[in-house]
């Protein structure tokens, strides 16, 4: 510790619950939230203007995912740690957070005491992980969907027909169908609409 306290960028669009951990982060004498966003697409900007120490992110933020925000402060503000604080522990979400620079993974049912100390524990260069989703992540093994097959599966949400996904993804159609099938096949389902509900339970997407 340098003497001055740890600056946090708080991003969570539940504005109660970003108002509750901004006050209990708060009370810490070591800790001060210099920024609150709600949206993931404002989490760099204000990265850049307040220079926080440790982001704390949502992962499922309006705009762009807390993963898709803490692989953008890996590249633009590579000082700054990132702590994914998630209500969703999906074993698919720790993998994702890792390969996107995050240092620390925790779900949103713990004590604040236990994020406060995971703040400074990162801080001082450490991973901080849940260690029941740790576990659970190393049990079920990697993400065995491609990128193509993923963004065929998101693309295929509300009710999408294989021609929409297509224009969607500028590939052909049977292109289309051969991702769908290749991964209703890694999932163990039995339909495009089964696997997409089975890759986002398992935070694959």
């Amino acid at each position: 510790m340098t003497g001055r306290p740890i600056r946090v960028l708080l991003a969570e669009d539940q504005g109660m619950m970003r108002g509750a951990l901004a006050l209990l982060l708060g009370m810490e004498a070591d800790i001060e939230v210099v920024a609150q966003v709600a949206a993931g697409d404002a989490i760099l900007d204000a990265a850049l203007a307040h220079h926080p120490d440790v982001a704390l992110l949502d992962i499922e933020l309006p705009g762009r995912s807390g993963l898709e925000a803490a692989a953008d402060l890996r590249v633009r503000v590579p000082d700054c740690r990132v702590l994914i604080l998630t209500t969703f522990g999906r074993p698919g979400y720790l993998r994702r957070a890792m390969e996107a620079g995050a240092t620390g993974f925790l779900v949103k049912d713990g004590p604040v005491e236990e994020l406060a100390a995971a703040i400074r524990r990162v801080l001082a260069g450490e991973t901080v992980v849940d260690p029941a989703l740790a576990t659970a992540a190393l049990s079920a093994g990697p993400n065995p969907l491609t990128t193509r097959e993923s963004d065929a599966l998101k693309a295929s949400a509300d009710g999408a027909t294989v021609a929409d996904i297509a224009a969607a993804l500028h590939l052909s159609e049977s292109t289309v169908r051969n991702y769908l099938s290749s991964a209703i096949g890694k999932t163990g389902t039995r339909n495009r609409m089964e696997a997409l509900r089975e890759a986002r339970r398992q935070g694959w997407l």
